[in-house]
């Protein structure tokens, strides 16, 4: 019979094991930067997935946790005719973790991101946020190049976000 202390330094040796193969897929800052600054570990509301989810039958929910092609999909359907709309309401907790798990937290919040984006994408006000500069000048003298700009920040917002948050 093995004796107890082997048993737990087993336990402990397979959960250290467990935890570096988890953390290897995403790297999170853990230590604050020069500036003060703490990452916060959630990169996405689910509060506001529940929001936006109201406005759901034309896929605002599902761009918001990354999921772009679904979220054409319910554009131009209307949530399946509200019927995925409706059936939305209990996965958007899955959607929720998921995105937790595929984007990483940093300076940039995934959610102001998108509030600007929402209301003010057309004057790129939210590529300022990302610090990109030459592009929200861009964005604010043509109306975000006639709204496909905008269009395609509606596709690649969260990876431009998590970008940043990588490289910070």
């Amino acid at each position: 019979m093995p004796q107890p202390s082997r048993i737990f330094c087993d336990a402990n040796i397979r959960m250290q094991r467990s935890a570096m193969s988890t953390t290897h897929n995403h790297p999170q800052p853990s230590a604050p930067s020069s500036q003060g600054y703490m990452p916060s570990p959630e990169t996405h509301s689910i509060v506001i997935g529940y929001i936006v989810w109201i406005f759901g039958f034309f896929g605002a929910h599902r761009f918001y946790y990354g999921k772009q092609i679904t979220g054409t999909i319910w554009f131009f359907t209307l949530g399946l005719a509200g019927i995925g709309w409706l059936i939305d309401l209990f996965l958007i907790p899955r959607m929720d973790r998921r995105a937790q798990r595929r984007f990483t937290s940093g300076p940039v919040d995934y959610t102001m991101a998108w509030i600007l984006l929402t209301f003010l994408g057309l004057f790129g006000i939210h590529r300022f946020y990302l610090e990109k500069w030459i592009t929200g000048v861009i964005y604010l003298l043509t109306g975000g190049l006639f709204g496909v700009g905008w269009l395609y920040d509606l596709w690649t917002l969260n990876e431009q976000v998590d970008q940043y948050n990588r490289r910070a």
